[in-house]
């Protein structure tokens, strides 16, 4: 299948073939037919599975043509949970649209009204936002909707968990009915089922979630080892193979920045991104670590979302996020687009509860490995598969 047989132009077809693309992925071959035939969507796509490029060429190949005639207005509008994302999305949308006159932006907290107004006042054809920012610029006249053919809400559940949600529900009271509505989440929770039912009428629904969870060209296996020798046998790991550049998860900004110390100690060079840092310094890290001149990144969950890097061989959870979706969308940072990956944890043996739900998840047990002179003085139990956390157990 190629994606001219989906129902794109030329132009578009080109753009994602100069890209290296050659065949759609399996949300890409479901999706784009449903959005070019105008029909709502929910769709459930873990990172790595092609989801920006599952509506964005649909959308544009829907507003080719034409552009947008009056200020202040953009004709189709994606939210995205944080300014890395929206930054992403947009240099995604500008390469796609490479051979069309179709014109898109990025605007999001953090930084001056001015540039983002100015970049609005001629109109866009499409406006990738962060939700907080783009009703500040709505509410001081800056952006209108009354153009608006489509609405995109990519990572759902990662903007419910930011508390977003008055903020979507304000955009949504504030868009016609005829508005194409599309919800993009790594899983199809409550919240977000809540939300589409509430938000989305009649919608299409798809789902290559349990697809993706467990891809086969993502290996994953996990070290058992004691809290206190972690850092250590971190370091271990990364002079032993031959990893060029590797994404390390960690659960609190204080962690990281030690775990960065530690590092440079025994001779790591590393660098790290969390919420504490302002966002300057954090796109400057970022900058090094995909342009290949820092070779290891700490990052907390927070910090690491919305983050969309090419190539990535390994990543390491040094702390087993929660919940356990939070394990699956990160280790979709690797094996991308049909590559092959790594995805190591580091386990001690009060991370072992957590170790259950994300097996369970999963639906398979991850493989155990003990490392020679990092052997746990306190072993982690045998995974129970199918574990209930007690919040979750019927009363006896």
């Amino acid at each position: 299948m190629t994606f001219s047989s989906l129902g794109l132009s030329n132009n578009i077809d080109s753009a994602v073939s100069e890209l290296g693309f050659s065949k759609p992925t399996h949300i890409q071959q479901q999706a784009i037919p449903i959005i070019l035939a105008g029909h709502n969507l929910i769709a459930a796509a873990q990172t790595g599975t092609g989801k920006t490029a599952a509506f964005a060429l649909p959308i544009l190949e829907q507003l080719s043509g034409s552009q947008t005639l009056r200020k202040k207005r953009a004709r189709a509008l994606i939210l995205v949970p944080t300014r890395e994302l929206a930054n992403q999305v947009n240099s995604d949308l500008q390469a796609f649209a490479k051979h069309s006159e179709l014109r898109s932006a990025a605007i999001y907290g953090g930084v001056e009204y001015g540039p983002q107004k100015q970049a609005l006042i001629d109109g866009l054809d499409v406006l990738v936002a962060t939700p907080g920012r783009l009703i500040d610029l709505f509410d001081q006249k800056a952006i209108r909707f009354d153009e608006l053919q489509t609405l995109v809400l990519d990572e759902a559940d990662r903007m419910l968990d930011m508390g977003f949600i008055d903020d979507i529900n304000k955009v949504f009271d504030r868009i016609e009915q005829s508005v194409q509505c599309l919800l993009f989440s790594a899983t199809l929770s409550n919240p977000v089922r809540a939300l589409a039912r509430n938000a989305i009428e009649s919608p299409k629904e798809i789902s290559i979630t349990k697809h993706s969870a467990s891809k086969a060209q993502i290996s994953q296996w996990l070290v058992t080892v004691d809290k206190d020798t972690k850092s250590a046998l971190l370091s271990h790991l990364l002079k032993s193979h031959d990893w060029q550049k590797v994404l390390i998860f960690i659960e609190t900004k204080q962690g990281a920045a030690k775990l960065v110390s530690q590092l440079e100690k025994r001779g790591i060079m590393a660098d790290c991104i969390h919420s504490g840092r302002n966002q300057a310094a954090r796109e400057r890290v970022l900058d090094t670590f995909v342009n290949g001149d820092l070779p290891y990144l700490v990052a907390t969950g927070v910090a690491a979302r919305g983050i969309d890097i090419e190539g990535l061989p390994c990543v390491i959870n040094y702390d087993l996020p929660y919940p356990a979706d939070n394990y699956v969308h990160r280790i979709g940072r690797t094996g991308r687009a049909e590559q092959t990956g790594e995805a190591v944890s580091l386990l001690s043996k009060d991370d072992f509860k957590n170790l259950c739900m994300i097996e369970s998840r999963l639906g398979h047990l991850i493989e155990r490995r003990v490392i020679e002179g990092f052997e746990p003085r306190k072993p982690v139990p045998i995974s129970i598969l199918n574990y209930v956390p007690k919040s979750k157990r019927s009363a006896k």
